[in-house]
This record gives C-alpha cells, structure tokens and sequence, in this order.
C-alpha cells in the first residue's frame, strides 16, 4: 500500500506541472529575460529542471502558494525556466554556466541584468521535509537580490 501512496503522491505532484519548454531557444530566452530584467532593474532567477521532476513541480507550486516567496520573486526577479530532459540538455548553455546540472534538480542559477552567472544553489539547502523552507527560500532571494548587492549598503 505505501508504494501506491508515494505513486500517487508523484503523480498528484507532477500532474498540472508542465512550465519547462523542451523545445526552447534556451540561449535566447536568456538574453530576452536579461534584458527584461535589465529593464525592470532585477536579476534574473533561472530554475533548472524538467516537467519530469518531482522536485521542480513542488518548487513551481511552492513559489506560487507562499505569500512571502512569491512577492519576494515578483519585486526581485525576472524568472525562467531552463529545461534538463532527455528532449533537451541544453549541455552547451549550462557548460556556460559551470555545469550546475551537478548539484541535482531543480538547481537555481542567479544572473545579473547582463546574464552573468552570480550564483549556483542547490535547492537540497532550501528544503524542509517533503517540500521547501519558507525561511530558507526568502533568505536565498533576499540575498541575491540587485538591492543586496549594493556597495552603498556595506559602507562604514
């Protein structure tokens, strides 16, 4: 019985999930949402994943439920999703970005308005139990937002 359940909660997981485009233009899709973020002064957070994942879906779900995340994304962030699938690796842009295909999936790549790689994060970090930390999450946006990065900020 309790492998019927943990299918069915896979599938209950996976079920309305399909925001990754296998057949995306990957590099291009980043340049536009750099510049979107350039436009909007943000940075550009590029989850990595598939429609396959189990992870990725409850991630999506997660950042649509959660109050504090989903504002803290929408003031701070230009999203994109960056397919992993058999259809499409898309090896030569993360190969670009230092291979973050490393840590698992989803794994979140944290660009500038230029599309420079500032940071790679292993969502294992973020979890809590079956799903993700409210205060996890929100201290990794916070943290890599353009505001954070300010030298003003940190000045004596």
């Amino acid at each position: 019985m309790a492998l019927v359940t943990v299918i069915v909660t896979g599938a209950q997981d996976l079920k309305p999930f399909r925001v990754y485009n296998p057949e995306a233009n990957a590099r291009e899709d980043l340049k536009k949402a750099a510049a979107k973020a350039k436009e909007q002064n943000k940075h550009v957070l590029v989850q990595i994943g598939g429609n396959w994942c189990i992870w990725c879906a409850r991630f999506d779900r997660f950042t649509k439920t959660d109050p504090v995340v989903d504002s803290l994304l929408r003031r701070s962030y230009v999203v994109y999703h960056l397919n992993y699938s058999k259809e499409n690796k898309n090896l030569p842009v993360l190969a670009n970005y230092g291979f973050p295909q490393r840590f698992g999936f989803p794994v979140f790549l944290v660009l500038d308005q230029q599309g420079r790689l500032l940071h790679i994060q292993n969502s294992a970090y973020l979890e809590e139990g079956k799903g993700y930390s409210s205060e996890k999450v929100s201290g990794f946006l916070v943290n890599w937002a353009p505001d954070a990065l300010k030298p003003e900020k940190y000045k004596e």
